[in-house]
């Protein structure tokens, strides 16, 4: 194993292994703890009592964080010429069709989302290769298929993200930026913990939130007592 920076044995000094914190603690102790050169991410990871290869215990959503996501988010719209004015006046980065098409299927996915009108589903078919595995594929679940493409544009814009629990059973989502105050980050964090709570699949037996781990980017994980969500 690596051998630990005084700045990580510092950091693993602060966190009581024993302890379970509540988000508001574990947002203080992750501000206290990190000390990167960059604005790191902050991020949760929630084990959920699911089966994920059930369709009916399939955990996947979108949230608006009150505090965004700190992350400037690279918007592309996919859409037809009528919608072109639209997108851009709702902050798109990229708006257009067939020449981002083509770009695409040149390997080009310099953007974080991408959202469409459900007449060009279609022609995004072909492209599934590429944005799938991305996570960049348009999905009218998530918002990003849509008719009211300012609205979507704008939402993204303003800190809404989508997740989905993994095929190990977890959530993992950035729920801010060490940067912002410990409150913010909580905020955000109970944001994404009561959306999940809501969310819980009727046919998931047993306990539904197994454990809750925070960190930054590069920071030691702190574990967040789910009882106290």
């Amino acid at each position: 194993m690596a051998k630990l920076t005084k700045k990580q044995k510092e950091a693993l000094a602060k966190i009581d292994k024993d302890k379970l914190y509540s988000v508001d603690e574990g947002a203080a102790l992750i501000k206290e703890i990190t000390n990167t050169k960059f604005d790191a991410s902050v991020d949760l990871a929630i084990r959920l009592g699911v089966d994920p290869r059930k369709a009916n215990q399939m955990v996947r959503g979108v949230v608006t964080l009150p505090h965004g996501t700190g992350k400037d988010v690279k918007v592309l719209a996919l859409v037809t010429p009528d919608k072109e004015a639209e997108a851009t006046e709702a902050g798109a980065d990229f708006v257009g069709l067939d020449e981002y098409l083509d770009k695409i299927k040149g390997g080009w996915t310099d953007v974080d989302v991408i959202i469409t009108m459900p007449s060009v589903m279609g022609k995004l078919g072909p492209l599934g290769r590429i944005l799938g595995p991305r996570g960049l594929m348009p999905n009218p679940k998530t918002g990003t298929v849509t008719m009211d493409v300012a609205k979507a544009v704008s939402d993204v814009k303003a800190g809404k993200i989508d997740f989905k629990v993994d095929k190990t059973g977890i959530v993992h989502a950035a729920v801010g930026k060490a940067s912002f105050s410990a409150d913010k980050i909580a905020e955000n964090a109970k944001e994404l913990l009561d959306t999940l709570i809501k969310m819980k699949p009727a046919a998931a037996k047993g306990v539904y939130m197994r454990s809750i781990f925070m960190s930054s980017t590069m920071s030691p994980s702190v574990q967040l007592d789910p009882k106290s969500v």
